[in-house]
């Protein structure tokens, strides 16, 4: 069961911390003492907290805290209940002291020389400033290239169902600062490990930054990636589609093209099967029966489906238009040749052939479409 925790606007807070650095932690304690002295180099001069949520590691990383903490500013808080780190950042939320609060790994992967540029970019009006990998000056040193992939893919993916995640380029970061009234009122379903995604769909962020830097490879400890997070991540997602109302954006869409799809085979129809009509090959019949049912599907989209992005004027209306029949053409293509050439080397119906190049087009048209034609 996924826990909810919504932040009011009630607490009050020890504002003699100018900012709060979180940190879960689970099995860390090679890495605590040396992130603490970094930290404190990076920091020396400023206000700051350092809290820990530990989910109760077998390894003692919250008695050396403990044992730290009359030399560097730095508490721990120990969950015996439950594991995961999104879930561990959420709950630290509420324990954290500031009104700007800085997220972090303890693996040392995430260096804290980069955290003063971070809080400056906050200083300079920004609701959230993330370490990135993948803005100019930001990689990731030593990652192998199927890790790549998967990491690029995985926001790439973001970025297609979640409109509200493409202001940001490393969205899978889990370093990040931001000031508190972005998640206050917000209602978090922490699921897996990456908590900025959730902030960036359903929290308050009107100004968002990124800060290069280099991602580093882990020295001590294990790291904690796994199949099952990669899956957690996907059920992440949906619930972020369900909750920012993309599952029923895609829903409408797929009634659009329905829709479309009856436009479509009924054109056909007519201009090819009738007897008043039937002098046109399946050939150009086809090609009139889907531009028919473009015409229709953009007519209903942009007053149904995107109406919340729908924006006015003559001119919009036609550069929308005929940006939907760009971004139509390679799955109007593919219907027509599934269509044309299936006919000719089967026995099928070319309405069922018609009807399996249409499911294969939809998709292509509603992410083409989303990303472009009503772009967020």
């Amino acid at each position: 069961m996924v826990k909810c925790i919504k932040f009011q606007n009630s607490f009050v807070y020890n504002m003699s911390k100018t900012f709060s650095i979180l940190i879960p932690t689970y099995n860390e304690r090679d890495n605590i003492l040396p992130l603490l002295e970094r930290i404190h180099s990076a920091l020396i001069g400023q206000e700051y907290e350092v809290l820990f949520v530990d989910d109760n590691s077998g390894d003692g990383t919250a008695d050396l805290i403990n044992s730290l903490a009359s030399r560097y500013p730095a508490r721990v808080i120990v969950r015996k209940d439950k594991r995961g780190l999104a879930t561990a950042v959420t709950d630290g939320f509420g324990w954290v002291e500031s009104n700007i609060i800085l997220v972090m790994d303890a693996d040392l992967q995430h260096p804290p020389e980069i955290i003063p540029a971070l809080i400056a970019a906050i200083n300079a009006g920004n609701d959230i400033a993330i370490a990135s990998r993948y803005v100019k000056g930001g990689s990731a040193a030593g990652w192998s290239r199927i890790r790549q992939i998967i990491s690029s893919g995985a926001i790439l993916l973001a970025h297609i169902l979640l409109p509200h995640s493409r202001k940001v380029k490393d969205i899978m970061s889990g370093f990040f600062v931001f000031k508190r009234h972005v998640i206050e009122g917000a209602t978090l379903k922490p699921i897996g490990y990456k908590i900025l995604l959730e902030m960036l769909v359903v929290g308050k962020a009107d100004k968002v930054t990124e800060v290069p830097f280099i991602f580093q490879l882990r020295e001590k400890g294990q790291s904690k990636l796994s199949i099952n997070l990669e899956i957690e991540y996907l059920r992440h997602l949906l619930s972020l589609m369900w909750r920012s109302g993309e599952i029923t954006r895609f829903l409408k869409f797929i009634v659009v093209g329905l829709i479309g799809t009856f436009v479509n085979l009924g054109t056909l129809w007519l201009l090819h099967d009738t007897q008043a009509l039937n002098l046109l090959a399946i050939g150009p019949a086809l090609l009139i029966a889907i531009e028919v049912s473009i015409i229709t599907n953009f007519i209903l989209n942009n007053y149904f489906t995107f109406a919340d992005r729908r924006k006015k004027g003559a001119g919009i209306f036609f550069s929308n238009f005929v940006r939907y029949n760009f971004f139509s053409l390679p799955g109007g293509a593919l219907n027509w040749i599934t269509t044309i050439v299936l006919t000719n080397k089967s026995n099928a119906s070319y309405i069922i052939l018609n009807l399996v190049g249409i499911a294969i087009a939809m998709i292509w048209n509603y992410l083409a479409n989303s990303l472009w034609t009503w772009k967020k």
